[in-house]
């Protein structure tokens, strides 16, 4: 993410806001983040500091972590030191993408005294170090050993800067200097612009090319660079002035990347958004970041959950069917227990065999039937039927076994499909639920804790004629607008024997016309495992016609009386 010196320069100018305020809370939810609540008259902002690996920032706050019930020892200290301190202003280093807060707070004596808390945020070695105005070292998040000669961070050791390679300040020497310097070096020119210019990304360095229409690679063939000097231009009066902060979507409405100008490089690739602050830029970014990362997370456990299920069931039915094709055997056991009955006075006590005529053979051969010798031959005849019994109740049993099986895969089939086209945690979670009350999940919740659930959010829309359309996005909300929310007289659409969703207009009993009825098939064919096919049927039915067996999983249900119409999805909506 480009949280690099130009962007740091711009954020604390929003930081600045804060001045003359005092610190009124100090929290630490994680070893790597740090919350200021800071507040003075018409102003009450918490400021959250993070560290952590790939997400280092500093910035005003809506969406603030969760507290840990014991703070930290680094948030024990910071209390003891900053207790009602008043935050002095800020104080920066060039491009450095270090942020000093400087802070004037009452010591244990009851003096005044000056106190910073310097945040660097360095990639992997972000750190936030609480240094005496002399730059005596207090504490930090991250202390390096005695061992590292080069930059010592530990208490009572003297803060110096990260070592920095010599670059240059576009503000102070300008775009020309940064240009002709760049200009010099070999290489792509985007990684030129990044070795010359002092707190310039490798988003920020792309883009300069792009607006420049120079070529990054052949750019030295080019007889006129001074477009590249106009863009660098540009840029220092953005930093300047503090630029716009930018959001960079994708498709799925995921967060990106982001900066201080807009972006753009990656042509309709991304969808960029302006933001009202900084501070609302990166609340966003990283709130909708982790949400993404926790949905996916969530998904992923399911999904994975959801095809072993299916696995097992698909072997489960394999193994039953050979179970069954060795069924298949029981009526030779019956005729071998008739033949004995009929020639069991032909038997002779321990014999291992016996050779009879098959009278229910239309060529009436002979065949020999093995004998246990430890049985007589009335047990053998016994032993035989007991067998054919068996067989023919395993049968039963292992046809109803393997139809359960299939039923079962059919609605995890149905669960997976609603996983795929799940958009937000909630309905992820609505799924987990489902799961869970089908057993599938565990869950050590107790009976008499169970909190009240709340009526799923279902996605509503309206016809030409004026009626409004569910549509279950899962099997807990398909369950609640076909069993729920709708009325006898209402229409209900599913695809023909295809995972979807449950699609109701709510009419009430009152004829719809065509064009609804196309519109409501379409909903149904677009929002199931179909919606790439054409031609897709789909089945469609009053309310009245649809029922819940008794113990049917979430989603599960019979219908009658129903019409078939076929559409393509995407036609109609």
């Amino acid at each position: 993410m480009p949280f690099d010196g130009y962007f740091l320069h711009c954020v604390s100018k929003e930081i600045e806001e804060a001045e003359n305020s005092h610190i009124y809370k100090i929290y630490q939810p994680s070893r790597e983040e740090l919350v200021l609540a800071l507040r003075k008259k018409d102003f009450n902002k918490k400021m959250l500091i993070s560290v952590k690996g790939g997400m280092a920032r500093i910035h005003f706050t809506e969406n603030a972590p969760e507290n840990p019930e014991t703070p930290p020892m680094f948030c024990m200290l910071l209390r003891k030191y900053f207790s009602a301190a008043r935050f002095t202003g800020t104080e920066t280093f060039g491009f450095e993408r270090v942020l000093c807060l400087n802070f004037e707070a009452t010591n244990e004596m009851g003096d005044r005294e000056n106190l910073k808390i310097i945040c660097e945020f360095l990639g992997q070695s972000s750190n936030i170090i609480l240094a005496r105005e002399s730059g005596k070292i207090i504490d930090a998040v991250r202390r390096t050993g005695i061992e590292n000669t080069s930059r010592i961070i530990a208490p009572g050791a003297v803060y110096e800067l990260p070592e920095s390679r010599e670059k240059l300040d576009i503000i102070t020497l300008g775009a020309e200097r940064i240009a002709k310097s760049a200009l010099s070096h070999g290489g792509r020119l985007s990684d030129a612009l990044l070795s010359v210019a002092d707190g310039m990304s490798p988003l920020v360095a792309r883009e300069m090319v792009y607006l420049s229409g120079l070529d990054d690679e052949n750019y030295k063939e080019s007889e006129n660079l001074s477009p590249l000097v106009t863009v660098l231009e540009d840029l220092k009066n953005a930093v300047i002035s503090g630029g716009k902060p930018y959001i960079l979507y994708d498709d799925s409405g995921t967060p990106k990347d982001y900066s201080f100008l807009p972006i753009s490089q990656y042509g309709n690739f991304y969808t960029k958004k302006e933001m009202e602050s900084y501070s609302e830029l990166l609340d966003t970014f990283y709130r909708d970041r982790e949400l993404a990362a926790l949905q996916k997370r969530a998904g992923g456990d399911l999904e994975r959950l959801l095809k072993n299920l299916i696995s097992r069931a698909n072997r489960r039915i394999n193994t039953r069917k050979a179970e069954l094709s060795s069924a298949a055997d029981r009526e030779k056991w019956l005729l071998y227990g008739e033949l004995i009955k009929a020639n069991i006075h032909l038997i002779t006590p321990g014999s291992r065999k016996i050779n009879v005529l098959n009278y229910y053979s239309e060529s009436g051969e002979n065949i020999d039937i093995p004998l246990d010798p430890a049985l007589s031959p009335a047990a053998n005849a016994a032993k035989y039927f007991k067998e054919y019994r068996k067989s023919r109740n395993a049968e039963q049993t292992l046809k109803a076994l393997i139809d359960n099986d299939q039923k079962e895969i059919e609605y995890l089939n149905t669960v997976l499909y609603s996983l795929s086209k799940a958009n937000t945690l909630s309905e992820i979670n609505e799924i987990r639920e489902e799961l869970t009350l089908a057993g599938y999940i565990k869950t050590n919740r107790k009976t008499g804790s169970k909190k009240k659930k709340k009526a799923p959010e279902i996605e509503s829309l309206e016809s030409k004629e004026g009626y409004k359309i569910l549509v279950g996005k899962n099997n807990i909300q398909n369950d609640y607008i076909t069993t729920v929310i709708s009325s006898k007289g209402d229409l209900w659409f599913h695809t023909k024997n295809i995972p979807g969703s449950h699609v109701v207009v709510l009419c009430g009993g009152k004829e719809v016309s065509e064009e609804t009825i196309e519109y409501a098939a379409t909903l149904a064919a677009a929002h199931s495992a179909a919606a790439a096919s054409s031609n897709v049927p789909v089945d469609y039915t009053p309310i009245k016609y649809v029922k819940k067996p008794s113990g049917a999983k979430a989603g599960m249900v019979i219908y009658t009386t129903n019409k078939t119409i076929y559409v393509t999805p995407g036609e109609k909506i």
